[in-house]
């Protein structure tokens, strides 16, 4: 089967996101008896790994960071009785393209950093350039699917009254979709350099710490830690959660041990491996069924006493063993006196 035709890359100017589009394989009504479609590949200039696409369409829309060359390649699948149900593929076609970049390189803001708080809120913030002015102008500028035009940041972060983050609401809707983000920046008489992210909400999301962390004791004086999810947004399916055990209730000498890291909101703790646990601390993330990636919470920690029988019973013994030493030290004193009593009596008067 020969390749697709034609395959072109053209930028509707949605900050990122390109379309793509070819056209069917010269021969293909050789093969009006098989099912044909494509496997299509892309990535950016010095990325390792390309993301696949099976489709039977002809044009899609994937998002680039069109600070970096955007590469393409597409190649035709057959399959079916015309081949004896054996996959056939055709050779590799592909493409480049690359966004016109104005200012140097080191105008571009600097340490990009963005997180989706409790599946809420998004926060991204960044710090300016390093050939950035006095003066400089930020702004943040987004799209993704459903959205019907290029919005623009209303919620600044700012630092000494230059743009150096933005929160951004109500973005449910574009989750689990590309979200194509610009920051671009102006000065008098100086071209800056914008800079193209694009993101995957879940997969930088990062959830409040766990919630009403209890740990108690059972009749068999097995320890039972319990927590609830944390508020906000997040699905509680999504959740994972990492617990640590240690013996030390201050901060600095903690040495924290890891439990393997679960689904459930409750953990056990035998006795018979409890004996020197006195703090739980438990912290959470987006599971692997749900993103790819994400950030930990904060650790919710509780600290406790546990009183032993065996403890009690030491306790109880050490002020009977006192008292019995006690006594016997007293008898031994009144023996030792009761026997020079009579030798002082019989003794001869000294002579002066």
């Amino acid at each position: 089967v020969a390749p697709p035709q034609d395959l072109q890359i053209t930028d509707p100017g949605l900050l990122g996101s390109l379309d793509v589009e070819w056209k069917p394989p010269h021969n293909l009504q050789t093969f009006n008896d098989c099912t044909v479609k494509y496997k299509f590949e892309y990535r950016n200039a010095g990325d390792r790994d390309w993301k696949v696409i099976f489709t039977r369409k002809l044009k899609l829309r994937v998002g680039f960071d069109l600070s970096r060359t955007a590469e393409v390649k597409v190649q035709t699948l057959l399959e079916g009785w015309c081949t004896d149900d054996t996959e056939v593929q055709s050779d590799w076609i592909s493409a480049t393209f690359q966004a016109p970049l104005s200012g140097k390189l080191e105008s571009e803001v600097q340490n990009f950093h963005c997180i989706y708080h409790d599946w809420e809120y998004l926060k991204c913030t960044w710090q300016p350039g390093v050939l950035a002015p006095r003066g400089v102008r930020y702004g943040l500028y987004y799209w993704y699917e459903g959205l019907g035009h290029v919005a623009q940041c209303d919620d600044y972060i700012q630092d000494h009254g230059i743009n150096t983050g933005c929160m951004l609401q109500n973005l449910s809707q574009a989750e689990y979709k590309d979200l194509s983000i610009c920051v671009n920046g102006s000065a008098a008489a100086t071209p800056l350099r914008p800079l193209y992210v694009t993101l995957r909400l879940h997969n930088i999301a990062k959830p409040s710490p766990p919630k009403q962390l209890v740990v108690s004791m059972s009749a068999s004086k097995d320890l039972h830690v319990a927590w609830s999810p944390p508020g906000g947004e997040t699905p509680a399916q999504c959740l994972e959660y990492e617990v640590q055990l240690t013996d030390h209730q201050e901060e600095a000498e903690a040495a924290w041990v890891s439990v393997p890291t679960q689904m459930e909101t409750t953990l056990t703790i035998s006795r018979a491996n409890q004996s020197h646990v006195s703090c739980v601390r438990v912290r959470g993330k987006t599971n692997i069924f749900c993103a790819d990636h994400g950030f930990w919470s904060e650790w919710t920690k509780e600290c406790f006493s546990v009183s032993r029988k065996e403890d009690n019973q030491l306790f109880i013994l050490i002020p009977v063993l006192l008292s019995l030493s006690s006594s016997l030290i007293i008898l031994t004193l009144i023996g030792q006196y009761k026997k020079r009593s009579p030798a002082e009596k019989s003794s001869p008067a000294a002579v002066g």
